[in-house]
């Protein structure tokens, strides 16, 4: 059967990322040319974090039990043959396991993917939700993706009962899952397109006489391409966003929204290095759905990441440099990271990482927070 291409990219690229060495789902049918299978991830770390704050009154070390920069999932995958076609499925179900003061032991279910795709030799076509096509890859494809990456004060994130943000805002902006209808063209020479229409999100500042509103949806694309020269491995991607939102209130201005992301990726033996990046006009330098419906009217944001990752033997480590500057919080965002992966076998990991995440205002007005975080964590994936 065929391969449907957003899972086998996208759950091979986070457990490749997630520094497991194999990843198989378990097949539950399989009979007269169908096939249901599931697969999921579970991990937990113990964090001990120290804010320095500008305001020394607020500076503290917290420890807490909690998952790492992914959560929790479990999915479920269908596939059938029928005649040229192949039809698909999946479903899966994100959750969370932290507590805390304002959610008791509420354990939250947030399905990130739910669609069905239909395949043929000219192609795949995908339609229900996904991520994004805008900074997938750059997200996909970080190496410290399985570890636990960066929390602030600043952010909410050290008592946050969600996921830390990992390289979230210092690096990329999060590719949200969103309602798509999303083309692939068949893998020709290493190359492939995907480009698709989203359910666009209201970006257009607010009016009490009027309602903001998108006569065309948002459109995504992304191409990759993977080649290997000289015996190394190389990965490369190009992907970005394109919106208008209005408001009825002649008096709001129509805002624009633009992104461009890229990336490279190669692989000389146990040496993987990376470098990617993204540069976007009126969209949110966190989350490129817009959480939190923030004002994005000529706001600019930029960011990079560099890392580079050495296996050996059944370790891995990994060094993380990213970076992002945001003009809608006039702030500078930056996470330097540190890990170790150890393989206790194909689909069992510990994890060990040291990170600091800096902000700091863009005018020069000096820091506003430093936090350093210590994470000791284990990871394990079917």
């Amino acid at each position: 059967m065929r391969a449907q291409t957003p899972l086998a990219f996208g759950l091979a690229a986070i457990l490749a990322a997630a520094g497991h060495a194999a990843q198989a789902d378990i097949t539950l049918y399989e009979r007269d040319s169908t096939r249901f299978s599931a697969d999921g991830y579970i991990n937990v770390f113990y964090v001990n974090t120290e804010v320095d704050a500008a305001d020394s009154r607020f500076d503290r070390r917290q420890s807490r039990v909690k998952m790492g920069f992914l959560p929790n999932w479990i999915g479920f995958n269908a596939s059938r043959e029928v005649g040229a076609l192949t039809l698909g499925a999946r479903s899966s179900f994100w959750v969370t396991i932290n507590d805390s003061d304002d959610n008791g032991t509420e354990t939250g279910i947030d399905v990130r993917q739910f669609y069905g795709t239909i395949e043929g030799d000219w192609g795949e076509v995908l339609v229900g939700k996904d991520f994004g096509l805008f900074a997938r890859s750059n997200i996909f494809l970080d190496q410290l993706l399985s570890g636990h990456g960066q929390v602030s004060d600043t952010l909410g994130l050290v008592d946050f009962g969600g996921v830390s943000f990992g390289n979230i805002g210092s690096g990329y902006p999060y590719p949200f899952p969103t309602a798509q209808i999303t083309y692939r063209t068949p893998k020709a020479g290493g190359l492939r397109l995907a480009a698709g229409i989203f359910d666009p999100v209201h970006t257009a500042d607010e009016s009490p006489l009027g309602r903001r509103y998108e006569e065309a949806p948002r459109f995504e694309s992304e191409l990759t391409w993977e080649t290997t020269l000289g015996g190394i491995d190389v990965y490369t991607w190009l992907n970005g966003q394109y919106q208008t939102s209005e408001n009825s209130d002649a008096d709001v201005e129509e805002v624009t929204s633009r992104g461009v992301g890229y990336g490279v990726q190669a692989t000389m033996g146990s040496l993987t290095l990376s470098a990617s990046g993204f540069n976007a006009e009126g969209v949110n330098a966190f989350f490129t759905n817009n959480v939190g419906n923030a004002a994005l009217r000529e706001v600019d944001s930029d960011g990079y990441l560099l890392q580079g990752g050495y296996r050996f033997g059944s370790n891995r480590v990994a060094l993380s440099f990213g970076e992002t500057e945001d003009e809608q919080t006039g702030l500078e965002f930056r996470t330097r990271g540190l890990a170790l992966f150890h393989d206790i076998n194909d689909y069992l990991t510990l994890v060990g990482e040291v990170n600091r995440h800096d902000i700091a205002a863009l005018d020069g007005g000096g820091d506003v927070e430093q936090t350093d975080t210590v994470a000791l964590g284990v990871t394990m994936s079917w």
